[in-house]
């Protein structure tokens, strides 16, 4: 296993450093700084930027638009973006609906709707989880019955991560329930403006507004925008998922948390001394760091079969667990640095006016608002629990 990198593999990093410093909209770094909401017109701006580069699709084939990168490109583009505290691109559209289509819809399905994806012209919205069926998704019950030349969608779909922002939706519908739950279960794509779709906003417990509730009231879907074959949606899910599960590490951003959460501690009095050098403090940021540089190197073992030309091996399939965890850690140290100061949301998520003028230091509600938030990340594509199940089956073998 070679974790070093090549001289052209550093040129090729400071050369996505040098785009971050002066090339890149320096308003959006400036607000993401501040702890501030991003717009879906800071997004598609953001977006943009990348794709005007050529570096907005880093996964898609070379004939789509994709940047043609290695795994380790891929790894060093990630972790100058995180470095450079730039937004991550909004991941429904350009890692996970783009990949199914070009991998399982027609010709038709990529011309239509890749190319306004690759410049950031549509959102999409990722229609999974329902009421009923968070963890055990194949239990899902939104249903699509085929009329004629048109599916007939009623159900309810939730947790839909800015939903409010989608031009388009991509769900696992159920079209038959005849066999195993998940062999009736397929992929259609949909419209927003589509009579029949509700957008209900959900406000969480750090105050944005991120999630949505989707209701689908007899809205009639042209059959030509199912993916791929009917009943097929749980194996292109997967497909999906498999996608989204190996995005989670962000290494750099952690460490340059680390970096703000170590200065932060070292003005805030403790007692005679700061925060930094209490004992018990840290203590905590220490093991912190020492997970950090454990899981780095977890992720670097995952390139290194990557760049090998193997699959990922078993320590890919902890990256998740590891990752969310790790975030977790570092926000609960944020939230004890906040102290008496840490306030659950400000009513205006978009202001940089964090401080109202009683004393409150800018980095304490910022650091709650993250604290609140990053607590569903050992939830959210998929919980840690299901994950030690899966790891336990398919990495050690158990039964």
């Amino acid at each position: 296993m070679d974790l070093s990198f090549s001289a052209a593999d550093e040129k090729f990093r400071l050369e996505v450093r040098a785009f971050f410093k002066s090339e890149y909209p320096a308003d959006i770094l400036a607000k993401v700084q501040n702890g501030q909401q991003l717009n879906k017109a800071d997004y598609q701006r953001s977006e943009s930027a990348l794709n005007d580069k050529g570096w907005v699709a880093v996964n898609w084939p070379t004939e789509y638009g994709g940047t043609g990168w290695t795994a380790t490109q891929k790894f060093i583009f990630d972790d100058e973006l995180e470095r450079a505290g730039a937004p991550n691109v909004i991941p429904m559209g350009l890692l996970y609906v783009a990949p199914v289509i070009y991998t399982f819809g027609s010709e038709e399905q990529k011309q239509r709707w890749l190319p306004d994806i690759l410049a950031s012209r549509t959102f999409w919205g990722q229609g999974y989880s329902e009421p009923e069926s968070g963890s055990d998704l194949a239990s899902l019950q939104c249903k699509a019955e085929r009329d004629g030349d048109e599916y007939v969608v009623n159900g309810t779909k939730i947790w839909t991560s800015q939903g409010h922002y989608a031009d388009w939706f991509f769900c696992l519908v159920r079209t038959d329930n005849s066999g195993k739950k998940q062999e009736g279960i397929s992929f259609l794509c949909m419209d927003a403006k589509t009579p029949g779709i509700t957008v209900y906003p959900i406000i969480t417990i750090d105050g944005s507004h991120y999630l949505n509730r989707i209701e689908f009231d007899n809205v009639r879907v042209p059959a030509e925008n199912l993916i791929g074959e009917e009943g097929m949606g749980w194996t292109y899910s997967k497909y999906l998922l498999s996608n989204e599960r190996t995005s989670y590490a962000h290494i750099a951003g952690k460490r340059a948390d680390i970096a703000k959460l170590r200065e932060i501690a070292g003005t805030i009095q403790s007692g005679n001394r700061s925060l930094l050098d209490d004992p018990a403090f840290s203590h905590k940021l220490s093991a912190v760091e020492i997970d950090l540089t454990a899981l780095e190197f977890t992720a670097l073992r995952a390139l290194s079969s990557v760049a090998a030309g193997d699959a990922p091996g078993e320590e890919s399939s902890a990256l998740k667990i590891l990752a969310t965890e790790n975030a977790q850690a570092i926000t609960e140290l944020f939230l004890e640095a906040s102290g008496a100061n840490a306030v659950p949301f400000f009513d205006d998520r978009s202001s940089d006016n964090w401080n109202d003028g009683s004393g409150i230091p800018a980095f304490a509600a910022p650091s709650t608002a993250s604290y609140f938030f990053n607590r569903a990340q050992t939830i959210y594509g998929g919980a840690t629990e299901v994950q030690k199940n899966i790891i336990s089956k398919q990495v050690l073998g158990l039964s």
